[in-house]
């Protein structure tokens, strides 16, 4: 599957990508519209075989660049790129030439911008203040436009203007779930609530992550379940010695199928596994058993 799959161009922190292999056989094997309620870099959802896609998020200015990738054509875009990259001096040592690019974006916000500045961002990272200004901080002798990230942009725009989909900006809560049917499938990765990391507060200068949404997201996760609509949600349920109780007592309650996202956890339901107090124990939940063919293709 390595060989197929698109990769995101974004460094998104807590993209999915490398989990691909494991997460997209335990999906249904026929969906008509595929919801990305956390679309982030679109990983999954890029990479989903169905009738129409789409992608949410809280990042307004993260929906806005992709509107621009799935509406422009790939030479304007490497164009405006390269054009930005020779204007402002960026390179991997020119901290001064990011700095100002970063002011020009956060004084204009054209969206393609976004793009060259986490090119040469720390670690490529989305990051903005409360006041809605980006301030990753530049990433020196490391970050640059090199040909992978090249290779990954023009892959993934081909890929997505080949594709049906739908990109809308706004928090899982208020996205209209009366829209969909049985024949649909709602993925969910959502901030993971007992982890820590710069991306983990759900926040980059929006909304954050508490035990209320995760509360909330669980409750129209069963409401999706009493119509029949098929979900999956990635999640953790421990991480170095905590647990997310609420996510534990929500699973044992609804006895949601739960699968280990792990080498040595591959296909085992948490209750009959042995589990080390200290990893980290990421899982897929489904309200639906994974058919014959998409565990064989899992353990492949």
């Amino acid at each position: 599957m390595n060989n197929t799959l698109i990769k995101s161009p974004l460094n998104y922190i807590g993209g999915k990508y490398r989990l691909l292999n494991q997460i997209l056989p335990l999906f249904p094997n026929k969906i008509d519209t595929f919801v990305d309620l956390f679309a982030g870099g679109c990983n999954v959802g890029i990479n989903i075989n169905a009738n129409r896609v789409i992608f949410n998020d809280n990042l307004t200015y993260l929906i806005d660049l992709f509107v621009i990738l799935k509406e422009r054509d790939i030479d304007t875009i490497l164009e405006h790129i390269e054009n930005r990259i020779v204007e402002f001096s960026l390179s991997q040592i020119n901290e001064e030439g990011y700095k100002n690019f970063r002011e020009y974006y956060n004084q204009y916000k054209n969206p393609l911008d976004l793009f060259v500045l986490v090119a040469y961002s720390f670690n490529h990272q989305i990051r903005f203040n409360n006041s809605h200004k980006f301030n990753n901080p530049f990433g020196k002798n490391r970050s640059s436009f090199n040909n992978t990230m090249r290779l990954n942009l023009v892959r993934f725009v081909r890929k997505l203007q080949s594709m049906e989909v739908e990109f809308l900006n706004s928090d899982f809560y208020d996205f209209d779930f009366s829209i969909l049917t049985k024949d649909d499938f709602v993925y969910c990765d959502p901030p993971y609530l007992i982890t820590t990391g710069t991306y983990n507060d759900g926040k980059r200068g929006f909304k954050g992550w508490s035990r209320e949404e995760e509360f909330k997201l669980l409750k129209i996760l069963d409401s999706l379940d009493t119509k029949n609509i098929k979900f999956a949600l990635s999640n953790v349920i421990e991480h170095k010695g905590k647990e997310n109780t609420l996510l534990r007592e929500w699973i044992d309650k609804n006895s949601y199928q739960v699968n280990y996202l792990d080498k040595n956890y591959a296909n085992s339901n948490y209750q009959t596994k042995n589990r080390d107090k200290r990893a980290t124990k990421e899982v897929l939940i489904t309200n639906y058993k994974p058919s014959k063919r998409e565990l064989s293709l899992f353990d492949l």
